[in-house]
């Protein structure tokens, strides 16, 4: 039924799914929007594509755990979080689409410290403003998730969207 309705082989189905046990549920992952002025920090990933920095969170941590902790390895540097931004189902944002659902959660932070070293996951990181994006990563976000991301930070009475 999913390699049907996915239109994804039925070898690729399996391959998502042989490693679950029980019932199917959406993966987790958590997204940090830092600033510096009016720039907001991406990382380069091994395709040459640019997104928001985070990642699939990890048994054991809470949410603004793993995002602490993607971010560190991912750009390399500390940070504080700050608030809440948004709960996004991703399969509505995405353009790539994934046979199980995703759940990101976007956090606002702020920077305290640490230097972006090239790592497994991401080979560049650094600030752009919203009229001069890079090319994005369009398994990993949307330019309206980063459009989403500089009004939050524009605005200190954001209200946290959520799906």
């Amino acid at each position: 039924m999913m390699a049907e309705k996915s239109g994804l082989p039925i070898e690729k189905v399996k391959e998502l799914f042989c490693n679950e046990v029980g019932y199917q549920t959406p993966k987790l992952g958590t997204r940090a929007a830092i600033f510096k002025g009016n720039k907001i920090l991406l990382v380069q990933e091994n395709d040459g594509t640019w997104s928001i920095p985070g990642g699939w969170c990890e048994v054991n941590l809470s949410v603004k755990e793993n995002v602490v902790k993607e971010i560190k390895e991912e750009a390399g540097i500390d940070i504080a979080v700050e608030r809440l931004i948004a709960i996004h189902d991703s399969n509505k944002h995405y353009k790539g689409m994934y046979p199980y659902g995703i759940t990101t959660v976007f956090f606002l932070c702020k920077p305290t410290g640490g230097s972006f070293t090239e790592n497994d996951e991401t080979i560049a990181s650094g600030y752009f403003a919203l009229d001069n994006l890079p090319e994005l990563s369009e398994d990993k976000g949307s330019k309206e998730q980063v459009e989403m991301c500089f009004k939050a930070y524009h605005n200190p009475n954001w209200q946290a969207e959520f799906e």
